[in-house]
């Protein structure tokens, strides 16, 4: 078990270290335990925070991060009980509201007011769900294919997640991954982190409700919605029908050969101008 950890660590190190740009690495305490930030970027740019996919961890943003700092101070957040070099403390984050006063904790311990928010999957529940709660801490959210926030998951991507989900190994995870990104190319050293991060020892994932249209409907904050033209995970055009429907403040783009998996390295190039774009808009 401990060779095994020894492995990931050196793995999650070995794509981090390969960041096209310097990082600092920074260990934030609360009663949740210890959360990893990795930042880069001017320090006086606009704060912008990235919320990384169910185990994906924080070094998925690998084709991101040039691009995304050169304006702006960007962190990547490792969340505490899943892989990566987050490390859980004595009070287990086993609700929406512990996640949310976790996820406050590390804007305080960050010394960030306020933010812009950025989340890929998972990570978008949280962040949309972070702005509903506590839009004064928001200043723009951006949500890349993000799960459970508009339409639920597709039948047939639940059954092929499911054997991962009960005896998660590399070779199972690896074998999803290529299957819900239709074989598409992925970087070697971050394949080799995601497989290893399939069977590092994690909490129980909080998972909240889908939230009700009443809600978005009274959020103020500017949002992008950018979806995955291929994403076997849900109905891509009703996720975006709903998107649009409720939140009064809300841009949409599908980008088509894009799978739920594959963002956000997959073309990257595209989503960070798009990202850019809307953040730096008035």
């Amino acid at each position: 078990m401990a060779e095994d950890l020894t492995r990931f660590l050196a793995a999650y190190d070995a794509v981090l270290d390969n960041w096209p740009v310097p990082v600092d690495r920074m260990d934030l305490t609360s009663a949740y335990g210890t959360t990893r930030a990795t930042a880069c970027g001017p320090t006086n740019g606009e704060p912008l925070v990235l919320l990384h996919g169910g185990g994906t961890t924080s070094a998925v943003w690998f084709a991101n991060v040039a691009d995304l700092s050169r304006t702006r101070r960007v962190y990547a957040v490792d969340r505490i009980g899943e892989a990566g070099r987050s490390l859980p403390g004595g009070r287990p984050i086993r609700s929406v509201d512990d996640l949310l006063v976790w996820l406050d904790g590390v804007l305080d311990g960050l010394g960030l007011g306020r933010a812009d928010l950025c989340g890929h999957s998972y990570g978008g529940w949280i962040a949309l769900t972070y702005a509903l709660r506590t839009p004064q801490r928001v200043r723009k959210l951006t949500l890349l294919d993000p799960t459970q926030c508009f339409a639920g998951f597709k039948a047939g991507y639940l059954l092929r997640a499911l054997p991962v989900l009960i005896r998660p190994t590399a070779q199972r995870a690896r074998a999803f991954l290529a299957w819900e990104t239709h074989g598409a190319e992925v970087d070697p050293a971050w394949l080799d982190l995601y497989g290893r991060a399939a069977e590092f020892p994690r909490t129980k994932v909080v998972v909240g409700k889908r939230p009700s249209s009443r809600q978005l409907r009274n959020l103020t904050i500017p949002t992008l919605v950018l979806l995955a033209g291929d994403s076997r995970a849900h109905h891509v055009r009703r996720v975006e029908a709903t998107a649009r429907l409720h939140l009064p403040h809300v841009e949409t783009a599908v980008l088509p050969g894009l799978s739920h998996h594959s963002v956000p390295f997959a073309r990257a190039a595209a989503i960070n101008s798009m990202l850019l774009d809307f953040l730096g808009k008035p």
